[in-house]
């Protein structure tokens, strides 16, 4: 489903007693927050005034936020960024906007269940995918033939091995 708002992390903790946030990023890679302009919280803009990678964390200092105290108010809490703010090359996706997708097989057109998880490993993604079976599906070109966001569809090249309860 395309989303307007992207979750991409949660404040864990302060850092420091000057005010400074950790964050556990949700991106791809925690790199990925120095492209973002605007953060959301609670709903709010905020443009963050220093934006900082340490130890695969994400610290940030906010506007207004200028001791530990009001650091730790914002314990919890969750950053989203809006969807145009993040660049992907055509047909990568994220896994966000895939939660919850349809899933068609493409031999038969039959819908074989929704995106419940996806699974990352080095080579590549794989979708857990529920229906009547639960199916583990790797997310590489020859399997994935089209994926819709606008019709939140995904049809794939079902294969032999792919539900769990296979042999």
């Amino acid at each position: 489903m395309k989303l307007t708002y992207i979750e991409v992390g949660q404040i864990v903790n302060t850092h420091g007693v000057h005010g400074e946030v950790k964050v556990q990023p949700w991106c791809d890679y925690p790199e990925q927050f120095l492209d973002f302009e605007t953060l959301y919280l609670d709903s709010q803009p905020i443009k963050p005034l220093t934006v900082r990678i340490h130890k695969n964390a994400v610290l940030l200092t906010l506007p207004g936020v200028n001791d530990m105290d009001a650091a730790l108010h914002l314990k919890n809490k969750i950053l989203s960024v809006h969807r145009d703010e993040i660049k992907l090359p055509e047909g990568h996706y994220l896994n966000a906007e895939l939660m919850g997708m349809s899933v068609i097989d493409a031999a038969t057109g039959n819908e074989i269940g929704i995106i419940k998880d996806v699974l990352i490993y080095p080579a590549n993604n794989v979708f857990v995918i529920k229906g009547e079976k639960e199916y583990l599906v790797p997310s590489v070109p020859s399997v994935i033939e089209k994926t819709d966001l606008d019709s939140n569809m995904m049809t794939i090249h079902l294969m032999k091995g792919m539900a769990t309860d296979e042999d």
